[in-house]
């Protein structure tokens, strides 16, 4: 009986620890990032994402395959929080929160905004709830990028959204709409 006592403590002791170590993504190989736009108005438009790390692999094509729908980081989905419209790349997306996805390929990318939220991210089974897929443009990088990186360049009436990671950058213009 002390056995199983025993055994059912540590394994109580084991799961607490897990749970834990699951709180604090700031220990994860692929930790917490977040990048932020501020519109003109003073609107904002949020990204949080995991950023996984090179670790001298070969990234596109390899480890994120061309042509299959990658979750756009590490862990749980990229999330995509405006709390303006916002044109994307020509397309209308109103103010909400929604989940990223792209297609990665040598020449183009393609950005996947999805209306489900708290995914996790692959397998990637949610095309029903696409809100939008846009074109994005892709060009080299003058220097290996260590950590995937998301950011916001100011540009016009909003700003670029920039993913750069290994030698590749994939962009596409936000702006805000009335």
């Amino acid at each position: 009986m002390q056995k199983r006592i025993a055994l059912l403590a540590s394994l109580v002791i084991t799961l607490a620890s897990l749970a834990c170590a699951q709180m604090d993504k700031s220990k994860r190989p692929s930790p917490p990032a977040s990048a932020q736009c501020k519109l003109p108005d003073g609107k904002m438009i949020k990204t949080d994402y995991s950023s996984p790390r090179m670790k001298g692999r070969k990234i596109y094509g390899d480890l994120v395959p061309f042509g299959e729908v990658w979750r756009t980081g590490a862990n749980e989905a990229t999330t995509f929080v405006t709390d303006a419209n916002v044109n994307v790349g020509g397309k209308s997306i109103p103010a909400g929160s929604y989940t990223l996805f792209t297609v990665p390929n040598q020449d183009k990318w393609t950005l996947i905004i999805n209306k489900k939220n708290a995914e996790w991210g692959i397998p990637y089974k949610y095309e029903a709830d696409e809100l939008a897929r846009i074109d994005m443009k892709v060009s080299k990088l003058p220097s290996p990028v260590e950590n995937f990186t998301i950011s916001y360049a100011p540009s016009g009436n909003g700003c670029t959204l920039q993913m750069d990671w290994e030698n590749t950058r994939a962009s596409v213009d936000i702006s805000e709409t009335k």
